[in-house]
């Protein structure tokens, strides 16, 4: 997910645009984070790599968490559930409308 843009479709450049890269990344760090919570029971009650059951092979454990992890980053940023998205959209329409506050009162 690629925003260039803020919500009302004007290009961000410069210090805003390095504001807003940081906020799609963070949104979609956070959107990762909900959605390893989600995949990690898919984890629980799979074979090991060997087909045997598992019985509480750390190794094995940390292989599949950062599998999750990844799956879960990946589906992030290629859009997700949308949920990176409505926080940036949310977020720069409340930073808007903090900045049209703050130049009205002067």
């Amino acid at each position: 997910m690629r925003i260039s843009s803020d919500v009302s479709g004007q290009p961000t450049s410069g210090i805003e645009g390095q504001k807003q890269a940081k906020l799609v990344d963070a949104a979609q760090q956070f959107e990762a984070t909900m959605l390893q919570e989600l995949l990690k029971p898919m984890q629980h009650g799979q074979d090991s790599w060997g087909g045997e059951e598992k019985g509480g092979d750390s190794a094995s454990d940390t292989i599949s968490s950062f599998g999750t992890e990844a799956i879960a980053k990946a589906i992030s940023k290629g859009g997700g559930f949308g949920i990176a998205k409505q926080i940036v959209s949310k977020v720069t329409v409340e930073h808007q409308k903090n900045s049209q506050n703050k130049t009205s009162e002067y």
